[in-house]
């Protein structure tokens, strides 16, 4: 999470999505309905997310953590596309 912190720079909403994610591994649970991390992004924020993690993946030499940013990856470009399509 810290690679994507600082990838994403000036990103706040981008940046406080990194960090929720990052204390969420760290306590082992998914937001809750009331965490403001768990509101939806806008188009913006997901590219600018998207772009975050395909930095790490292509820059990562670890393949398991390579393979995790790829699939969230997927998950933002599934989340783009439902966006696109509403």
């Amino acid at each position: 999470m810290e690679q994507l912190a600082e990838v994403v720079g000036g990103h706040e909403a981008v940046a406080r999505f990194a960090a929720a994610r990052k204390a969420e591994a760290a306590i082992g649970r998914p937001p809750t309905a009331g965490d403001d991390a768990g509101r939806t992004l806008t188009r913006q924020e997901l590219n600018v997310l998207t772009a975050g993690f395909r930095s790490v993946r292509d820059q990562e030499p670890l393949e398991d953590v390579a393979d995790w940013a790829n699939a969230v990856v997927a998950l933002l470009e599934d989340e783009a596309a439902r966006m696109d399509s509403v």
